[in-house]
């Protein structure tokens, strides 16, 4: 089969398209022909050997395509099924797997992080990881769900406990996870006041359902939530930019607001000043992908419509450099696909 493999660390120069062996599934897994691989910025932070995998190695973690053999020993799927898979590895048997949490587990990694993913044509996975897909949702569309919508539902229904009436801010509209984190928001009839560094992503944020915009390049976040909200502040930061937003992300939030993260597009490194956090209460929570319950639980909602994915453009796998150089840029509105 045909794969984009890294050899060494660095640019979007160093993914190679190249021939590989194909994938020999045990008995306790299914071969699945992988139709759309969408990216994200986990793949930018692997390639540059910020989060270190095995080498060479095969990037990817949303994934959609077909069923095209099943081991022996699985059941309830048949061949040329059309899927997507739950973007995770975890041990299965160890005691936060038991109790639901695979999130938690010791051995839990991502697809395409510590273990090869899918920026290719056939891939192997356990059973447990393979979901059928309605016939209306299209394979860039599928690939494009997962990894940020089992995000943002964690973020904000399981950690933050969002309810209705409350006030949101989430950051980068145009971002996979930010498309995602605006719907979920609306999901739930609340105000969402996002940001973007420009005019057009702002407006497509509103035809979303955002409420309010803000361009962070012309304008203060946290002034600007201020006057939005009467000086209230909001009762939820939905962060995942990191140093660049940090400060201005603490400063949005009302007396006994949380702000939640999930990651660090702009560095790992942002300074706080705990007088604020204890004198008005903030909470300050961390939180990392989510379950594969709180997964099933948000496809409900994308194969019911009320969550729509956002694509922005596909390339075939071969322009995996070019889909990188997009992504890197900043320049997409929701998610870039590769298509082997």
């Amino acid at each position: 089969m045909h794969a984009v493999r890294i050899h060494e660390y660095g640019g979007p120069e160093v993914l190679k398209y190249e021939e590989v062996p194909d994938p020999k599934p045990r008995k306790d897994q299914v071969l699945v022909r992988v139709r759309s691989c969408a990216l994200n910025h986990l793949d930018i932070w692997v390639r540059k050997g910020v989060t270190k995998s095995p080498l060479p190695h095969i990037l990817g973690s949303d994934i959609a395509g077909e069923v095209a053999q099943l081991g022996e020993y699985v059941t309830g799927l048949t061949v040329g099924q059309r899927v997507l898979l739950a973007p995770m590895s975890f041990c299965n048997h160890c005691d936060q797997c038991m109790a639901g949490r695979q999130n938690a587990c010791p051995e839990f990694t991502v697809l395409g992080n510590r273990i090869d993913g899918g920026d290719c044509e056939l891939i192997a996975v356990l059973q447990e990881l393979v979901i059928p897909i309605p016939d209306d949702l299209s394979y860039d569309a599928a690939a494009s769900v997962p990894l940020v919508f089992l995000t943002a539902w964690h973020m904000l229904v399981s950690w933050a406990g969002i309810r209705p009436g409350q006030v949101i801010l989430v950051l980068g509209a145009g971002s996979g996870v930010g498309t995602a984190a605006i719907q979920i928001a609306k999901l739930f009839n609340t105000t969402v006041i996002t940001t973007a560094g420009d005019e057009k992503k702002l407006a497509k944020g509103r035809e979303l359902g955002a409420d309010y915009g803000i361009n962070h390049y012309q304008q203060k976040i946290s002034e600007e939530v201020k006057r939005i909200t009467n000086r209230e502040g909001v009762d939820i930061v939905f962060e995942h930019v990191g140093p660049a937003t940090w400060e201005e992300s603490v400063k949005s939030l009302k007396p006994s607001g949380t702000l939640v993260t999930c990651g660090a597009t702009t560095g790992p490194q942002v300074s706080l000043d705990l007088r604020f956090v204890y004198s008005r209460q903030l909470r300050i929570l961390g939180s990392y992908m989510g379950t594969m319950g709180e997964l099933h639980e948000v496809l409900k909602h994308v194969f019911s419509g009320k969550l729509k994915p956002v694509v922005d453009t596909s390339f075939q796998l071969e322009d995996a450099r070019a889909a990188h150089e997009r992504l890197e840029k900043s320049e997409m509105f929701g998610k870039i696909v590769l298509n082997p």
